[in-house]
């Protein structure tokens, strides 16, 4: 007698452990950040063997890059809707970096996760490509001759100096605003940006409520994952 194949009931098993463990590990991050979460931590907080995360996602890096590109898939969409910047994408480019990296200085849990993510060979990856892209589109008309590799390299030196600022907590000397004046100055500077649009484009940033609307981002980008992934925060420093 030939055997019976069901194959549906054990991929959909297989989705839902996956599931299961990187909303767990979403949570725990956002929760305590991503070096405290230890791989035991999961899989005891999902209910999973050690095996199981292996085999889908290969070690915590993993799941890492999958978060990355939750929160960095549409990442200029948001910048574009604030303050109607859409006829210039210059603006947009400086508020979405802005926002970043005062997203950082609101929670440590999230300079964390975007500290590692940054850190990471395959998140960083996909952050190079992602932006790049982006990057292509805003920064074109000042350097006709640049393909897209000549920005997918100038992005990695841009988010090189990301990871730096974003490690480096703000004091009573190194303020908010001086680290976003000092990183859009550098950036835009190597996208050969005349100095009075540079000048214009950070007058602009600082003209902007960057806290306040960071930290309603924060909260959209917590309520969504919340939503996304079926769960519910406990100790969230906001």
């Amino acid at each position: 007698m030939a055997q019976i194949q069901r194959p549906y009931p054990t991929r959909k098993k297989s989705i839902n452990t996956r599931q299961t463990i990187l909303a767990t590990c979403v949570r725990l991050f956002l929760e305590q950040g991503y070096t405290a979460t230890t791989l035991m931590q999961i899989t005891k907080e999902a209910g999973v063997s050690v095996s199981s995360v292996q085999n889908f996602f290969g070690n915590k890096d993993g799941i890492l890059l999958d978060l990355a590109e939750i929160m960095f898939a549409n990442q200029f969409e948001t910048a574009q809707i604030i303050g109607n910047q859409e006829a210039n994408p210059l603006f947009v480019y400086a508020v979405e970096t802005s926002i970043h990296l005062t997203l950082t200085e609101l929670n440590e849990n999230l300079r964390d996760v975007y500290v590692a993510a940054y850190s990471n060979e395959a998140a960083a990856e996909y952050i190079y490509r992602q932006t790049s892209k982006e990057l292509h589109k805003i920064f074109l008309p000042y350097n006709p001759d640049y393909t897209e590799s000549d920005f997918y390299e100038c992005e990695i030196g841009s988010a090189g100096i990301m990871r730096g600022f974003m490690a480096r907590k703000c004091d009573q000397y190194f303020t908010l605003e001086k680290k976003l004046t000092k990183f859009l100055t550098m950036s835009l500077r190597s996208y050969n940006l005349p100095k009075a649009e540079i000048d214009k484009t950070i007058a602009f940033v600082l003209s902007l409520d960057i806290r306040g609307i960071s930290k309603l981002i924060m909260q959209k980008l917590f309520d969504s994952l919340a939503m996304q992934f079926n769960f519910e925060f406990s100790a969230i420093e906001k």
